[in-house]
């Protein structure tokens, strides 16, 4: 194996660890929250760093394999490389928040169980795991399947935000509580955005058309040209 291959193969290799990182950031946010579990999520902001560095590592590489003039194939991959990097440390990002809002959730009784909240995480997960196994397995079809669950993913998320609504009007003690649970519950409807948006660069890697605006909502978070 020449040593472009094996940095190639290392840029693949290293995108699908910092996509396992980012995975288990938010899963642990979210068990923190079910579990009222401070210490949990302190942890989670703690490891945010790791994606950064995966980051910044996958861009390093990237940028290197640029520079030798590569085919037009391994010129997309590379690039979305970068892309679906920026992604997962997005998500991340989003992870961190979730976990700060639990430690102030913590202070104050639970407001009530906790069931959208989870289904809209599980839903955001299975959306992200399922983008870059399409990426792994180079299946452009299971990517584009991605693009429409996350209109589930929004539809939750405006239906807790009406329910949280009525609950601050008819309980104003709940006001601060009914907040940091909205924080969350776009968080996660942001995560389900960064999964879309993997999904639309992988069926640009492998069918070289560019989907990302294209009659499904355009993306708040991820809007930059290529």
């Amino acid at each position: 194996m020449t040593h472009y291959n094996e940095e190639m193969t290392h840029l693949k290799e290293s995108l699908l660890a910092m996509a396992s990182h980012a995975e288990s950031a938010v899963a642990r946010a979210m068990r923190a929250l079910v579990e009222r579990d401070d210490a949990l999520a302190l942890q989670v902001q703690a490891d945010d760093n790791i994606l950064d560095q995966y980051e910044i590592e996958i861009d390093d590489t990237a940028l290197h394999l640029l520079a030798k003039a590569p085919l037009a194939t391994e010129l997309r991959l590379i690039t979305v490389a970068m892309k679906i990097s920026q992604n997962l440390e997005r998500v991340g990002d989003e992870a961190v928040t979730v976990s700060r809002r639990v430690i102030d959730l913590g202070a104050e009784p639970q407001l009530k169980p906790y069931i959208d909240l989870p289904r809209m995480a599980t839903m955001s997960l299975e959306m992200l795991r399922d983008a870059i196994t399409a990426f792994v397995n180079r299946e452009p079809e299971k990517a584009r399947a991605v693009i429409p669950r996350d209109s589930d993913v929004d539809d939750l998320n405006r239906q807790l935000h009406r329910e949280l609504s009525s609950y601050m009007v008819e309980r104003p003690t709940t006001i601060s509580r009914c907040l940091h649970l909205m924080v969350i519950s776009k968080a996660i409807e942001r995560i389900a955005d960064h999964a879309t948006n993997i999904a639309e660069e992988v069926v640009y890697l492998y069918e070289a058309k560019d989907i990302r605006h294209s009659g499904h909502k355009t993306h708040e978070t991820e809007n930059s040209g290529r």
